[in-house]
């Protein structure tokens, strides 16, 4: 999997999930994102030649997928994961997937497209992920953020928090489910209890790319528990 320098969250979780499965491994590569904002410096983190570095050493590796476990064409653009992708699988050939169009894939095949929008982000970056999400047919109709840019700092939002962004969400909203949305969120191991609690599904963006990369490697997600609604799409 692709990584931000900076995600410590991601790795232990994305390996937890896939203990149960002895034929599968998880390998990452990192590149440097230390701010999320929507500055020139910022934005230029996402530029394509050091995402497909990472890949081309992911390759050597001779790995089934190629995912890029991030948040960023949320507010970038849907349509840059999906060239990201095509880049990454004519430079590797390797299949390549991402955990936002993942995302928008399980919220489909679920078929709730009204949803709640949990992030660590600025507001103008919360408001970007809302109207491309809108643009795309889908509806935020509750969201929370927490107002951080340093990529750092994301990943020290504590569990007592993110659930009460999912309790005032669901309270604020007509929503059919909630997404977690940024993949150095430590919430992933909260999805189960939420989940309980809220009544609706919580799609996790560590998990979605997880989710899709066992997919495209021919893994039943179904063997996947303790992890949530998701992996039983």
């Amino acid at each position: 999997m692709l990584t931000p320098s900076s995600n410590t969250a991601l790795e232990p979780i994305t390996s937890a999930m896939v203990t149960g499965l002895p034929e599968v491994s998880a390998h990452f590569a990192r590149f440097r994102v230390t701010e999320i904002s929507l500055s020139d410096q910022a934005l230029g983190q996402f530029d394509e030649a050091p995402i497909l570095e990472a890949a081309r050493l992911l390759a050597d590796a001779r790995v089934d997928v190629i995912a890029w476990n991030g948040t960023s064409s949320g507010w970038l653009g849907f349509e840059r994961d999906e060239a990201l992708c095509e880049r990454i699988t004519a430079e590797t050939g390797i299949p390549a997937c991402t955990s936002v169009l993942a995302l928008n894939e399980a919220m489909r095949l679920a078929g709730r497209t009204r949803f709640g929008l949990l992030s660590p982000y600025l507001a103008e970056v919360q408001q970007r992920i809302v109207a491309n999400y809108g643009a795309s047919g889908f509806h935020c109709v509750a969201e929370q953020h927490l107002g951080l840019s340093v990529n750092f700092a994301f990943s020290e939002v504590t569990p007592a928090q993110i659930e009460a962004m999912a309790h005032a969400a669901l309270a604020s909203g007509d929503v059919q489910c909630l997404t977690t949305f940024c993949t150095n969120l430590r919430a992933a191991q909260l999805v189960p209890q939420l989940e309980a609690a809220l009544g609706v599904p919580v799609y996790d963006t560590v998990a979605t790319a997880v989710w899709k990369s066992l997919r495209i490697a021919g893994v039943d997600t179904r063997r996947v528990t303790g992890w949530g609604s998701l992996f039983a799409l």
